[in-house]
Order: C-alpha cells, then structure tokens, then sequence
C-alpha cells in the first residue's frame, strides 16, 4: 500500500474503510467501499469476475448482482482485468477501471469516478485510489470465506454437488511471490469433479501438484480429495516428495480398492537456485518453457498410477533458469475433441501458451485463454475435466502485478 501522509483524506478513508470491514459481513464491502470513495468526493462500484471468468458482475451494496454483466473480451473493463492495469473508462466524468486484487489473485475490477477536472495522474490521486483498491482487495480475500455472498454473485448457473465439494478443497487460482507466480484453472467449472491442483511455499520450495482421479461426479472427487489430504498431511509433517507420493499411493489403493486410481505429477521447485524436482505417476509430462518457448516435455520420474503400488519410481531433476515456466496440464486439455472427433492435441497447446507469452499477457491471462479455446474446440461442453497449472520462477512477473512505485499497473 502507498504511503499517505496522516491526517490525509487518503489514509482517512483507507482507515475508514478498515475499521468498517472489522464488523462487517463480505456482503457488505462494496458498500464500505462506496462509503470510503464518497470520503474523497468519489464514486466506487465494485465488479466480481464470474466462475468461468468470461464476464464481470456489478455488485450493489448488500453484495447483491446489480446491473447487467460486462464481458472480459473486448470491453476497458475487460482489458484492467486481463492485463491488471488501470484503464481510463469512456464517460461524461473522469472515471478509471482500477483491477481487484489480493497478491496477484484477480477479484474483479474497480470502477472510479472522479469529479470534473479531477487529474487522475496527479500522484495523490493514483495513490489515494491505490490505497483503496488494494485494501478492498486483501478485505475481499479475508472476509469471503466468512460467508456466500461472493460465491452466490459470481455462479451464473447452478454448480454440481461434487464440483462444491472440489471447489472448496482448492487453494486460490493465483498466488504469487518473490521469485514465484502460480496460477492455475479448471474447466468446466461448474461440473469439474475428478481434477484438483495443489500448491503451498515453505522453508523457500514450492510444493506443486495437478491430480486427475479416474471417474466423474461425487466418487472421482471423494477420491482426488482423500488424495489431496494425504499430500497435505505429509507435506506438513516435512517428509521426502518420494515419502509423500508413497503415502497418497496408499490412501488411493485403499479408497480405490484397486479399482479406481490417480494420475498425477507432485514437485518441488527450490525458490533460491530453481532445482525442480518431480515424480510423475502416468500423467502427461508437464512442458518446459524459455525464452517464451516450449523447449522441453519433462518426461523424467515416472512411476506407475497412484493406487497400484509402489512399482519403480525415481525422483527426476531439472534445473530452471530465470524466466522459465512450467506448465502441468491433465489429458482433459489435449483429449479434447471436436464434433468431427479431431483432439486439441498438445501442439494447440503449445500454441497457445507461446502466442499468449509473445503477447505480454500474464499468467493467468494466458490460462483463460487456454480454457476458453478448450471449451470452444468441444462447442462449450467438456467431456473430461481440464486443468492447467503454471509455475513461473524468477520472471519478475510476481512485480508486474504488484502497486509498487515504478512497477506494475500502478507505477510511473
């Protein structure tokens, strides 16, 4: 958060803004947000990204959807969104679309207006509606598992009882770091239910992993689940990644009964000097990009599906250089078919990840993407789950998404 000098009408609607959220349920923060904006002689309305991130939802004061949605693709609203950077709107007043973030994690977008003649350049005013997005931003991501309103506004149609299940199992899409930006997706997203992902950062290694459980609805996901709470339990208690894959094997073999199974890759990625490390339990290997190229298929640490033993495995190494990124994705992404039964094929992939990469576009952006040219090469309906995770080491992207001075979409 910029600095605001005390006593500033800036920093007394920031601290307005906190004290209201002390005692106020997520319903109510576009209304403690209106409220701090009118404290500066501004109007502020908040839009929440919807599930499938296809459009942007107005939200009213009670955290109820107001107004009609605004699509990602081709609007200003769309663009502070997809490129998480300010966008001057296109009005009778000075108003600016200002992104929705917590970290790196993508909300929504802000609309601001500003009274006539308002400089939105001046230094002040950038930091004063800096100070308030960022705030909202982080009160979003604290107050919204403290109930549904936000999950009630962002669903546009209703969400199968196993993917509820899945969804509330699952950490943020996006996270970011020093030295780090993960982002991740799934489609479609309101019947997902047998591919989950996983990541957590400790002692400097991030600890990543995409699952696909065999099976669809409420038994694929019990399953992916039960694997999920084996990977985290080992996890915390510090054990080897081999030890780790070895004890989510056997939680798979005994839900499983030998009779449904997971594919998977789980790594560790050493923030400082960029070792990955990885086992690969009959998943598709993940790709390896430099210098905004596929360069490589990790095809390294394979061992047989989770559930069927402990077989033969080795941990396999690559070691990154500053700028790669490394993509895992399940079958459900290249086994797309079309009506004429043609797969999506990995070298769709491939395309698309180096387009988006030569394109500039963020992480997250480029797995939107992704997504949507999955589900449109399948005419909409999906007929596996599709996930996609992205690791990025030392890009520097992690900076591109933070209101530092002389960084990201906030900087000079």
């Amino acid at each position: 958060m910029p600095a605001a000098e005390s006593g500033s009408p800036a920093l007394d609607a920031a601290r307005h803004l906190f004290d209201r959220a002390h005692l106020s349920s997520p319903g109510d923060m576009p209304a403690a947000l209106a409220e701090a904006a009118r404290m500066l002689g501004w109007t502020a309305r908040m839009f929440l990204v919807d599930d499938e991130q296809r459009v942007l939802i107005p939200v009213g004061a009670h955290g109820e959807q107001v107004g009609a949605h605004l699509s990602i693709d081709g609007t200003l609203a769309g663009r502070a969104f997809r490129l998480v950077e300010p966008v001057h709107a296109r009005s009778a007043q000075p108003a600016l679309w200002v992104p929705l973030l917590d970290g790196v994690h993508r909300f929504g977008v802000v609309l601001f207006g500003f009274p006539a003649g308002t400089d939105l350049d001046a230094p002040h005013v950038r930091d004063a509606y800096r100070m308030l997005a960022d705030a909202t931003g982080h009160l979003v991501a604290a107050k919204a598992p403290y109930g549904d309103a936000f999950r009630r506004v962002t669903r546009l149609r209703e969400r199968a009882v196993a993917s509820e299940l899945l969804w509330d199992l699952l950490p943020p899409l996006t996270f970011g770091c020093e030295d780090l930006v993960l982002s991740a997706i799934l489609a479609p997203t309101y019947d997902v239910a047998a591919d989950a992902f996983d990541y957590s950062v400790l002692d400097g290694v991030a600890h990543l992993a995409v699952l696909d459980a065999t099976g669809h609805a409420l038994p694929g996901t019990v399953l992916v689940a039960v694997t999920l709470a084996a990977m985290r339990k080992s996890r915390r208690e510090s054990r080897s990644l081999y030890d780790t894959v070895q004890a989510m094997d056997e939680i798979v073999a005994l839900q499983g009964r030998r009779e449904a199974f997971v594919t998977g890759v789980v790594a560790e990625l050493d923030l400082t000097t960029g070792r990955l490390r990885y086992i690969n339990a009959g998943h598709p290997a993940p790709l390896l990009m430099r210098a905004g190229k596929v360069v490589k298929h990790l095809e390294g640490g394979r061992r047989i599906l989770l559930g069927l033993g402990e077989g033969i495995a080795s941990v396999a190494e690559e070691w990154l250089e500053p700028g790669d990124r490394v993509v895992f994705y399940t079958d459900g992404v290249t086994e797309a078919r079309s009506a004429d039964n043609e797969q999506f094929g990995v070298p769709r992939l491939v395309d698309q990840l180096e387009r988006s990469t030569a394109g500039g576009l963020p992480a997250p952006e480029t797995l939107r993407l992704v997504a949507r040219d999955v589900l449109e090469h399948q005419h909409g309906v999906l007929q596996d789950d599709a996930t996609l995770l992205v690791a990025e080491w030392a890009t520097g992207e992690e900076r591109g998404y933070t209101p530092d001075p002389g960084h990201g979409p906030y900087g000079t």
